[in-house]
């Protein structure tokens, strides 16, 4: 059999079709669209212009109003809290697929904090949830002992756990905060099941990451649901995903088949993207598709800051053209910290900082700083032109 090859660019934007950025957004689909599409979607605490879970949809889809975002994931039964990338809403139907990962919990007996009385803390948890409902770890008795925020409260510790061994579901996040429920009432009947094996498991995320990728190494591959290179071995050969090379990636890299199929063809979505968005959260994949190095800074000591707290890329015609790290002040996107790739970036920059104001409500765009003084002035001459 003939190995097929592609060459760095086929690559690139067979990935940007995959993750939903070449091509006509699914509109129909909506939000839930998205989140089948990408198979797993990252939460994370940071709010700048909005929590990453809600950038990852607007990038693809334009201006979906922020309610409608937040309903489409946490209602009807339709998706679930786990841990995939790291924290994440994954579609309803995966539940019987995370069967390993829940094992390997149970197996391990605890995540970081140990309970001083697991049964019983755990026993009261499971029958305050049953005669009460869906309840938040506030509500169960409070999450925090009153300490940092690690110290946490023998409930708290007793909740997370039974997340993580699927003995409780998370559904619904309320004021961001999670909302803790039975998995009886959570995951729909023909899902609640744990029958799979750790190969069928394994192999339903793998050609998961291959679908969602377009095409990948095996640590490309592994890192999407944060699975071992050698879990990744054991099936990829039966994941049904093609083997194939790409032209300087210097590793052997596997295909979807459909992606395969026809040449990705569309228009290319200009947007700026959250840090935690699928398309650039693996950073060494992103440098080698991309030749962009892009790293969070927000744990980073502000002088140390490069690009900013919450630097996000900005994506124009396929290509990572610059970044941006956004903040608001009253009814004014602010740009506190700027840089473009090359001239050309500047008006796509200003387009995506345009349609980023007006959807979290602002209605006028400001400079703070650029990487130069000709960057700050030609962004700055290309949003008085829109």
């Amino acid at each position: 059999m003939t190995l097929i090859s592609l060459s760095a660019d086929e690559a690139r934007r067979i990935s940007l079709r995959a993750q939903g950025f070449l091509g006509a957004p699914d509109r129909k689909g909506g939000v839930r669209g998205v989140l089948r599409h990408l198979g797993a979607v990252q939460l994370d605490t940071i709010s700048v212009l909005a929590r990453s879970h809600e950038l990852v949809p607007y990038a693809r889809l334009g201006a979906v109003g922020r309610d409608a975002v937040e309903k489409a994931y946490w209602s009807d039964r339709h998706a679930f809290e786990y841990w995939s990338h790291a924290a994440c809403i994954l579609p309803i139907e995966e539940w019987p697929h995370f069967a390993f990962r829940r094992r390997i919990k149970r197996a391990h007996g605890y995540r970081w904090h140990k309970m001083k009385d697991k049964e019983a803390s755990c026993r009261l948890v499971l029958d305050r949830l049953r005669a009460e409902g869906p309840l938040t770890s506030t509500e169960l008795g409070g999450a925090k002992n009153g300490g940092p925020w690690w110290d946490w409260s023998e409930t708290k510790i007793a909740v997370e756990w039974l997340l993580d061994a699927g003995d409780v579901v998370v559904t619904e996040r309320r004021g961001w905060k999670r909302v803790y429920d039975l998995p009886e009432r959570a995951v729909p009947d023909a899902l609640l099941h744990d029958d799979m094996d750790d190969a069928e498991c394994l192999r339903r995320l793998v050609a998961l990451a291959g679908r969602s990728l377009g095409v990948g190494t095996r640590a490309d591959i592994a890192d999407y649901h944060r699975l071992k290179g050698e879990q990744v071995d054991a099936v990829i050969a039966d994941s049904g995903l093609v083997p194939v090379e790409v032209e300087g990636w210097g590793k052997p890299a596997w295909a979807d088949p459909a992606a395969l199929a026809a040449a990705p063809r569309g228009r290319h979505r200009t947007t700026l993207l959250s840090p935690f968005d699928s398309l650039v959260w693996d950073r060494p994949r992103t440098e080698r598709i991309f030749g962009f190095t892009h790293r969070l800074e927000a744990y980073v000591p502000k002088p140390k800051r490069i690009h900013g707290y919450f630097a996000m890329p900005l994506l124009a015609g396929g290509r990572l053209q610059g970044r941006v790290d956004p903040a608001r002040e009253g009814s004014t996107l602010v740009a506190r910290q700027l840089s473009l790739t090359g001239p050309k970036a500047a008006r796509p920059m200003a387009e995506a900082l345009r349609e980023a104001a007006g959807w979290v409500g602002c209605d006028a765009v400001r400079i703070e700083r650029a990487g130069s003084a000709e960057e700050a002035a030609a962004v700055t001459a290309e949003l008085a032109a829109l």
